[in-house]
């Protein structure tokens, strides 16, 4: 019997959905469909266990080929076992379980595990058809639920540290006071209480550096000033606090003309990090077999970002992510700490979809 979790059942319930549906529509910003952005679903792919799979849609039919065999269903069974699948996940309260009413329909459709295997980070294949160009892409996504816990865009690690030197030399018992503080706000506080403040030095990791400085040559300080904004005040959404980040202009770049500077950057650092950059493993910029992201809503609907369109796919990002501070014991941040007679800190960058 197939067991797994909401986001796991998330991956057979896109496949259903799709399929039943016939369409893939692009999102906005605010996860609402763009209606003139929809393009007619050809076919979906699928790698399993016993092989490779395509599901075509054909008028009223799906037809599965596959393992030298091919199998017709009506559409109206594909319908029929969605709307069962979404509510045995909204209801369920564990964290894995199992579903024996569509048992029977994923055997007979050659589903027999939930995430389809891959090794990258593609969760789905899907053939559209682009009215504009006449052309049948294959696209590759991610499928990133909402019908269980928000997942990450980038996991918290020790290479996801940036270290930070005081500005002004503390006692030892100033120290003691700091790093026994019960959050980052009044760590911040009891700093400016002795007169003293942190400035980058660098990203713990070197290589994860590099990849951002790839991208940017100014990323690491960005990057760093974003997350001093985020541990000293209550503001977590990436876009708040981005505008904080371009009032303050760390960079001093000429706003005077009103580039976006600091919307543009950290736009291209979500969506590279969501088309494949690792922190500790050298980002060459091209996208790993995905190139975009399927979203299941609350309400079990479905919206698709790719960098087919691109300005769609980095909106979403920005404004749908989040910081979130990490354990500070498993990543070793946030207390102060000697090193070669330097008074240093280190904070942490993880990044989380909002629900």
């Amino acid at each position: 019997m197939l067991t797994g979790n909401k986001g796991e059942w998330s991956e057979i319930y896109t496949l259903l959905k799709l399929l039943s549906e016939g369409n893939l529509y692009s999102g906005d910003e605010n996860l609402n469909k763009i209606t003139d952005l929809m393009y007619p679903i050809i076919k979906i792919l699928r790698t399993e266990t016993e092989g490779d799979f395509e599901y075509i849609i054909d008028s009223n039919l799906i037809i599965v080929i596959g393992d030298e065999k091919e199998i017709k269903i009506p559409i109206k069974q594909f319908e029929k076992q969605t709307q069962i699948l979404l509510e045995k996940i909204k209801k369920s309260e564990s964290g894995v379980f199992s579903i024996p009413e569509i048992e029977n329909f994923l055997r007979q459709i050659k589903c027999s595990t939930l995430k389809a295997k891959s090794s990258s980070k593609t969760d789905i294949r899907i053939v559209i058809h682009d009215l504009k160009t006449n052309t049948q892409p294959n696209l590759g996504f991610s499928i990133k639920s909402q019908l269980g816990s928000p997942s990450t865009l980038l996991n918290a690690s020790k290479a996801t540290n940036f270290i930070y030197e005081l500005s002004k030399y503390l006692t030892n018992e100033q120290i003691i006071k700091v790093n026994s503080c019960k959050t980052f706000i009044e760590k911040f506080e009891k700093l400016s209480e002795f007169k003293s403040s942190i400035k980058f030095i660098e990203a713990e990791n070197p290589i994860f550096e590099n990849n951002l400085l790839l991208i940017d040559s100014f990323l690491p300080k960005i990057i760093a000033d974003l997350l001093i904004q985020f541990f000293s005040t209550k503001l977590t959404s990436i876009s708040e606090l981005t505008q904080i980040i371009n009032i303050k202009n760390p960079a001093k770049y000429d706003l005077s003309y009103n580039h976006d500077f600091y919307n543009y950057k950290i736009k291209h650092l979500l969506t590279d990090i969501a088309l494949g950059l690792m922190p500790t493993k050298v980002w060459t910029g091209k996208c790993d077999a995905t190139g975009g992201y399927l979203v299941v809503k609350e309400d079990g609907e479905i919206v698709a970002y790719h960098l087919y369109n691109k300005n769609e796919f980095e909106d979403y990002l920005f404004y749908n992510t989040r910081l979130e501070t990490a354990s500070t014991t498993r990543h070793e941040f946030g207390s102060i700490y000697l090193d070669d007679d330097k008074q240093l800190i280190k904070l942490n960058l993880q990044i989380r979809f909002k629900k």
